[in-house]
């Protein structure tokens, strides 16, 4: 032991950034000088050392979910998280019930604090978002029925379901008859949920079980519509993790810019529907409100997709006063050069990217109304998803999901 703690503490540290996080407590249990050097008063610049000498992004090049440079690093703690998190993905069965949060929200932490991408056409894909990729592949994490999961675990995991996109088992049709008859169901569209995919107690916090379905929903028909092998197509579905990162143009301040969401250029908006009869049958007034549906008539329906190419504009930004530096932007949307729609972004009580427009008819008048909430990190290609509807919310008018992201403008030369 003598011989090795006479050797340069920077050679010292870097054999033991060559172990594995987990061996490293033990390694601290060995003499009073390892114990020092790994948990001692000045312990940050070891854990620095050894969480860069991972597979992960390096945190202080990142920013958070909404933009901001990211401040208060402490080494330790997130590694430690980190890898418990990997732990308990890995088996489910060592994870105490008083963990669930945080090891749920620690693998959101790691995607929604990224570096983001100077240009769309990046290939500087985040290390931390291939790393979650890997670790939940498989999708039991997402999936698994082992814990009886509280309101605000089932939240967390939806969310990170969401992120993710989508797996296997989100292919086969009893799952995706389930996520249909939630997002087509009228007692899931109402005005104590601001007619979007927000929690029903006014709260306007978002509902991520909903945001969930809509996003597996919308997810299968862009697969069903690129007509690619199924395989494939999961993993290049531009609803997930490898289109979450957002895209900043170096130099720009996300902090000190107006248009912080990235609203003003070409937006396309997709959206789908059932047949109007069916959405009828579907949603029987005469059902009392604590028997279920009859979710059958989703087994062979079939799903309907359109879209539109809008140019949305910027007209003004209102202050915020819960977000000082991301406020509400007001903005228009125009078809070949004339008004389509009106809307406004602005964050949740909860910090979510809300989107909401309403579209008029050849009268301008509102006729369609669309409530959204922002996927991935801001101005990722994720776009929003959300439920289009009228907006006059009557009981026979239809609704669907939709989901809108940045076009790629090619400039001639």
């Amino acid at each position: 032991m003598a011989a090795i703690v006479q050797l340069p503490l920077e050679l010292i540290e870097r054999i033991l950034f060559t172990l594995d996080p987990l061996d490293v407590p033990s390694v601290a249990k060995s003499s009073r000088f390892f114990r020092s050097v790994i948990y001692g008063p000045n312990e940050q610049p070891f854990w620095r050392g050894l969480y860069l000498a991972q597979p992960f992004d390096d945190p202080r090049k990142a920013v958070t979910r909404l933009g901001s440079p990211r401040k208060d690093i402490n080494w330790r703690v997130e590694l430690q998280r980190i890898i418990r998190a990997k732990v308990v993905a890995k088996n489910l069965r060592v994870c105490r019930r008083d963990e669930r949060c945080r090891v749920l929200q620690t693998l959101l932490d790691l995607v929604t604090n990224v570096p983001p991408l100077p240009f769309r056409e990046s290939d500087q894909m985040s290390r931390n978002v291939y790393w979650v990729q890997s670790l939940l592949r498989d999708g039991t994490f997402l999936e698994h029925d082992q814990w009886v999961l509280t309101d605000e675990e089932e939240q967390l995991r939806a969310r990170l379901h969401t992120w993710y996109g989508l797996t296997r088992r989100d292919g086969e049709a009893e799952i995706r008859q389930a996520s249909r008859a939630f997002v087509y169901s009228r007692r899931n569209h109402t005005a104590s949920r601001a007619y979007g995919p927000f929690m029903p107690d006014g709260s306007m916090r978002v509902n991520w079980i909903h945001v969930r379905a809509l996003a597996h929903v919308f997810g299968l028909i862009l697969i069903e519509m690129e007509g690619e092998e199924e395989e494939i197509a999961f993993e290049i579905c531009p609803l997930g993790l490898s289109f979450c990162q957002s895209i900043i143009p170096l130099g720009l301040n996300l902090d000190e810019e107006d248009d912080w969401a990235g609203v003003e250029g070409l937006w396309r908006i997709g959206y789908a529907f059932v047949d109007h009869r069916e959405f009828i049958i579907y949603n029987d007034p005469r059902v009392p409100e604590n028997e279920p549906l009859d979710t059958s008539i989703f087994e062979d329906a079939e799903e309907t997709y359109s879209s539109i190419v809008l140019y949305f504009r910027v007209i003004n930004v209102e202050p915020d006063p819960s977000h000082p530096t991301r406020p509400k932007i007001n903005y228009i949307g125009e078809l070949d050069g004339t008004f389509t729609l009106v809307g406004f972004v602005k964050l949740t009580a909860d910090d979510q990217v809300w989107w909401h427009f309403g579209g008029g008819n050849d009268n301008h008048q509102p006729v369609w109304n669309g409530e959204a909430i922002g996927l991935g990190n801001i101005r990722s290609p994720c776009g929003a998803i959300g439920v289009w509807s009228t907006v006059f919310h009557d009981a026979d008018d239809p609704i669907g999901p939709f989901w809108m992201n940045r076009q790629i403008v090619i400039e001639d030369d």
